[in-house]
């Protein structure tokens, strides 16, 4: 399985060392809000092999899939030695801190939500547990949040 997330690395980049992450990001949230969708923040670099195992298993994972694309705009936020984005992880409360991958979630203003360490996903077997993985994603949607369901 290594070696096909490294091909699959090679193959299309997820990261981008030399993004502006702090525009992208800004266009993320710009785009999410015109979307009623959150952005979901994946830190990390085309290094991770988990990280590269999160974005397979998501897409290959149909009802996980749905849930991103209805819900999230997904960007990957770069960390490796050409560019450590610092700026950005200052912002967001250093998720580094947790390894990577580590998510953030900001609401469609840019607000941060959340800040999710991988770990908790995964299932023991070199991949991520599709009902962690679902239960962590459906609890940060635009629609989980929403004060109407939470009146008395």
């Amino acid at each position: 399985m290594v070696i096909t997330t490294i091909a699959i690395a090679q193959e299309k980049k997820l990261y981008t060392p030399d993004a502006n992450a702090i525009e992208d990001i800004a266009y993320a949230t710009e785009k999410a809000k015109a979307q009623n969708k959150f952005v979901l923040i994946q830190a990390g670099g085309n290094w991770c092999s988990w990280c590269i195992e999160f974005v397979r298993f998501c897409k290959a994972t149909p009802k996980i899939d749905s849930l991103i694309n209805a819900s999230f705009v997904w960007y990957h936020l770069n960390y490796s030695k050409e560019n450590k984005n610092l700026v950005a992880f200052k912002r967001y409360g250093y998720p580094q801190r947790f390894g990577f991958p580590s998510f953030i979630i900001l609401d469609g203003n840019g607000m941060q939500l959340h800040i999710q360490n991988s770990e908790y996903l995964e299932n023991g077997k070199k991949s991520y547990d599709e009902e962690k993985v679902f239960n962590f994603l459906s609890n940060w949607t635009p629609n989980a949040l929403n004060p109407e369901l939470y009146k008395d």
